[in-house]
């Protein structure tokens, strides 16, 4: 099938404001950015929840990875909305609209774990063949060591995560 090619891509940190290694890359890239720039496409760094990131907390009201469902992103903006409901809605605007053709081709969400699970991929799409590629190529060629693919993907689940508001979205985990 041609599709076409990826030409904007977003890197997230500090969905979750107490996971500081997106967050410093992120910021990292914000200030000095040619790192992540290639030929023909755009590369945007974004720090999703700054007041969360702020504080050093999960979240403020409550968690902005679980928001972006069209309930939420479709709700008039009164002031007494969630702060992280209100974020969903500037970032659908941003990098959205969910589902459209003018989204972001790709959004790369960093987070970081306790668990002992070392660097895994978060796959939400096992029928999403450029994501499946762009996984086997950062296993086999970027990877240091072992890089797990987490699979979550449930047949009756719309996932309301930030990323999900892209083409193709893709979740990183570091231990």
């Amino acid at each position: 099938v041609d599709k076409p090619p990826v030409r904007r891509v977003a890197i997230f940190g500090g969905t979750h404001g107490n996971e500081l290694s997106g967050v410093f890359l992120v910021k990292h890239w914000q200030e000095n950015g040619a790192e992540i720039q290639r030929t023909g496409m755009e590369v945007k760094p974004f720090l999703t929840n700054p007041r969360a990131v702020k504080m050093c907390t999960r979240y403020i009201d409550c968690d902005l990875n679980r928001v972006f469902d069209p309930d939420n992103l479709g709700r008039t903006e009164v002031e007494d909305i969630p702060y992280e409901v209100r974020r969903a809605q500037e970032i659908n605007h941003i990098f959205g609209p969910k589902g459209s053709d003018d989204a972001y081709d790709l959004i790369f969400d960093l987070h970081n774990t306790t668990s002992n699970m070392g660097g895994t991929l978060i796959l939400e799409n096992s029928r999403d063949d450029f994501t499946i590629q762009m996984f086997h190529y950062i296993k086999n060629t970027l990877a240091p060591e072992h890089c797990p693919v987490l699979l979550i993907e449930h047949p009756s689940l719309k996932y309301a995560t930030t990323r999900s508001v892209a083409k193709h979205p893709v979740g990183k985990y570091d231990k």
